[in-house]
């Protein structure tokens, strides 16, 4: 059987979308985005009639509430995972395929099973959100990738609050079934928009899929917030809802351990817990809160009856309708809320977001008397969301490497859907705590909703305090796109080391990859005047020493504001000016190499500096048996290039995978040998960006040995020759000193030994795959 061809694991032609090009992939994402948001709302308005319709009890007809919640739960950052291994917009088009299934198999239910299994595939569809913003990272350029990832993290609230004035519009007007054939068709239309016109994201990190992590990651969710979803109703203090909240302690420390032990975790949590990943994941669960306990409070409040003396005795629609603004608050806030960041960096605009809730809580507080007053304050809110949700995915962007971006903002996102339940729970327990008589029921009362309001006005504040936390510059992590300068942007730029090295004014070599790259430091200086600025010169190298052209060099201030650009000449040279002395950051980049921020303080006496790119390709690959296809372990991987020379050396594993990062893009060799397998080379064409994936089969190889002996001792200088059973000559060799003799890699079937010094002598050996040892030949004269 012959090897199998090299198959790249992506396109890896570079994109340059123009303008309406691009406003139609923003376009796309964010309606697949607002499509998935809707299924949070969905079934509101049918929530109290779910036992009647499908013949269940009322604790049995929630789960098709809580299903949703747990599958997007642990779906959201799988998905976000397998988007960074396999490419974004397939798992982008897996989620909505999910999403199609589910709504297709709960519209045509009639009873709980078939339901909670069509709410369940609507859950999975959550990683939509998350896989939008890493594509919109590796795709757009960087004047409009703050409003676009804005614009698509605020879809996850506006989807909400369009959502249920869109379902009790139908719900009243048509059969409940039909909720479900018109989230069915918003789905194919989104995957139909998303196969047309959504291209697939260069940037991949391949390896293996964490399976054991994934698991338990799931069961430590699923335990966790199926405490916090049915608490209320098994009881808080219950033995249920206490070991659930026990196990999920027990899983998540255990799966955190194995996490930090794996090679390629599902999470890296080393990446989350950098201090700009970890206080913005914490503070999107206080936003979470935030949003959900205005969109919980507010229908409520509003369908009351005016007998009570502050509910407003309206209909769900009239409910639904209120809330609508404040979806379009939200979506009118995303390019908002990426000009401040990019004026005063995303930190700054999660904090006004967290004011501007608190706010608007405060506000409702007080004026809850009329519509126009909830609106009012709904819309206050919403904007402080749409201010903060646009800030998040700078934020966790300008801290992780490209190839880690949608299992990141998946992370993000899995935090605001726990905030979300959370805000769920506590507002359930407090309106039934604070209640009044009505009737012969008793209803949540007007004090109920305050506290609720007040909380969420807390919880507002709360994540203004923990958003103070976040650094002012991002950590670490080189930004890698089409713009890399959009690092300068949103504000995010790498921080400098406290104190230049002073090794690194020199030529550097080359870097090593980690996750969280050195920033390293160098002095440059001219005899220029501050007046007339002072000019930063050297030279772009690739890694094997030549000229770089075309690469950009970028210099900007700490604070993020961009002060020069310059575009390497053919012989990689390059000229900046730098407004004066002082430390600022040079950022190069180039098309198939990783990006490169570097410090530089400027000082009184200057030598060029010279920027070295590494390679940003990478190859992974599995390598099999031809035979049997069963992976073949230990075999070893060398890369050559052109010239011979090695690149890399690397062993596959148990599974016969491998991987080699920072690689030229180009043609290089890959050769491959295993014992009991024959060797291969073979040529692969790198991609200049991401990682090309290769399958490579080995054949099976034998050998067969032994001693050519004569009158009893080892017989020298004899000549043994392997002839096959068609009669060809496959090897000749001949016996060294000791008498021994070996042929290699053969395939299986019958073979003739014949050796030749004293009269010939042939035997007979048949090759099965399994190797042959002392085929030993003995050679005598006629008669001895």
């Amino acid at each position: 059987m012959a090897h199998a061809q090299p198959r790249p694991a992506q396109e890896t032609r570079p994109q340059q979308p123009g303008a309406p090009r691009t406003n139609l992939v923003v376009a796309v994402l964010a309606f697949g985005g607002i499509v998935v948001s809707l299924m949070q709302t969905l079934v509101i308005p049918i929530v109290p009639e779910l036992p009647k319709l499908l013949d269940a009890p009322a604790s049995d007809a929630a789960w098709a509430v809580t299903a949703t919640l747990l599958a997007a739960a642990v779906a959201t950052p799988v998905m976000g995972r397998l988007g960074d291994m396999y490419g974004k917009r397939l798992m982008l088009l897996t989620s909505l395929g999910m999403l199609v299934a589910g709504s297709v198999t709960a519209a045509l239910s009639d009873t709980l099973a078939p339901m909670i299994v069509g709410r369940a595939l609507q859950g999975l569809a959550a990683g939509v959100i998350p896989l939008g913003i890493s594509i919109m990272r590796d795709e757009l350029p960087a004047e409009r990738l703050g409003s676009a990832t804005a614009l698509m993290s605020a879809s996850l609230g506006v989807g909400g609050a369009l959502g249920l004035p869109a379902a009790a519009l139908i719900a009243d007007h048509f059969d409940w079934h039909m909720l479900f054939w018109t989230s069915a068709v918003l789905g194919g239309v989104a995957a139909v928009l998303v196969l047309l016109l959504v291209p697939e994201s260069r940037v991949r990190t391949g390896g293996r899929f964490d399976l054991p992590g994934a698991l338990g990651m799931a069961a430590g969710l699923v335990c966790l917030l199926l405490a916090i979803s049915k608490g209320a109703d098994w009881g808080w203090t219950g033995g249920t809802t206490l070991g659930l909240f026990g196990a999920a302690v027990v899983v998540l420390f255990l799966w955190g351990g194995y996490e930090l032990r794996s090679a390629q975790p599902l999470v890296d949590l080393r990446a989350t817990a950098r201090r700009q990943v970890l206080v913005t994941n914490l503070a999107s669960v206080a936003f979470g809160f935030s949003m959900f306990a205005m969109s919980l409070v507010l229908p409520q409040l509003l369908q009351l009856p005016v007998a009570t003396g502050y509910g407003l005795g309206k209909s769900l629609l009239v409910a639904g309708l209120v809330m609508a603004p404040t979806g379009l608050v939200m979506m009118a806030m995303a390019p908002v809320s990426a000009a401040v960041s990019r004026a005063r960096g995303p930190k700054v605009t999660l904090m006004c977001g967290a004011v501007i809730v608190a706010v608007g809580y405060g506000l409702t507080i007080v004026m809850m008397d009329a519509v126009w007053q909830l609106v009012l304050g709904s819309c206050v809110i919403g904007a402080g969301i749409g201010f903060a949700y646009g800030a998040m995915p700078a934020l966790i962007m300008g801290a992780v490497d490209p190839s880690e971006t949608a299992a990141a903002n998946s992370l993000n996102t899995l935090m605001r859907s726990i905030g979300t339940s959370t805000a769920s729970a506590v507002a359930g327990v407090i309106l039934a705590q604070l209640t009044t008589p009505f009737g012969a029921v008793s209803l949540p009362s007007e004090n109920g909703f305050k506290v609720v309001m007040a909380v969420g006005s807390g919880a507002a504040v709360l994540a203004l305090l923990v958003a103070a936390f976040i650094p002012r510059r991002r950590e670490a992590a080189p930004v890698v796109g089409p713009a890399t300068v959009q690092a300068a942007a949103t504000g995010d730029v790498p921080q400098p080391p406290a104190r230049p090295e002073p090794e690194a004014a020199r030529t550097p070599g080359p870097e090593a990859v980690s996750a969280e790259p050195a920033v390293p430091a160098v002095t440059v200086v001219s005899a220029g005047s501050a007046e007339r600025g002072i000019p930063v010169r050297g030279r772009v190298r690739g890694a094997d020493g030549g000229p770089v052209a075309g690469a950009a060099v970028t210099l900007i201030a700490l604070e993020g504001r961009q002060l020069g650009r310059a575009v390497a000449r053919p012989d990689g040279s390059y000229a900046l000016t730098a407004p004066g002395e002082g430390t600022y950051v040079l950022i190069a980049s180039a098309a198939g190499c990783r990006p490169r921020a570097t410090s530089l303080v400027v000082g009184a006496v200057p030598p060029a500096y010279d920027i070295l790119l590494s390679g940003g390709g990478g190859l992974t690959g599995v390598v099999r048996s031809a035979d049997s296809g069963a992976p073949v372990a230990g075999a070893v991987v060398v890369v050559t290039d052109v010239r011979g020379d090695v690149l890399a050396t690397e062993g596959t594993d148990t599974l016969g995978e491998f991987g080699v990062a920072d690689l030229v893009p180009g043609t290089v060799t890959l050769a491959v040998s295993s014992p009991k397998h024959r060797p291969l080379a073979l040529p692969v064409d790198m991609a200049g960006t991401g990682v090309t994936r290769v399958e490579i089969e080995l054949r099976p190889g034998a050998y067969v040995r032994g001693t050519v002996r004569g009158a009893g001792a080892p017989l020298s200088d004899a000549r043994v020759t392997l002839v096959d059973a068609a009669g060809n000559v496959v090897a000749t060799t001949t016996t060294g000193i000791d008498g021994a003799y070996a042929f290699s890699d053969l395939d299986t079937g019958p073979y003739s030994v014949i050796a030749t010094g004293y009269p010939p002598r042939a035997t007979g050996v048949r090759v099965d795959g399994d190797d042959i040892e002392n085929h030993d030949i003995e050679l005598t004269y006629p008669g001895v």
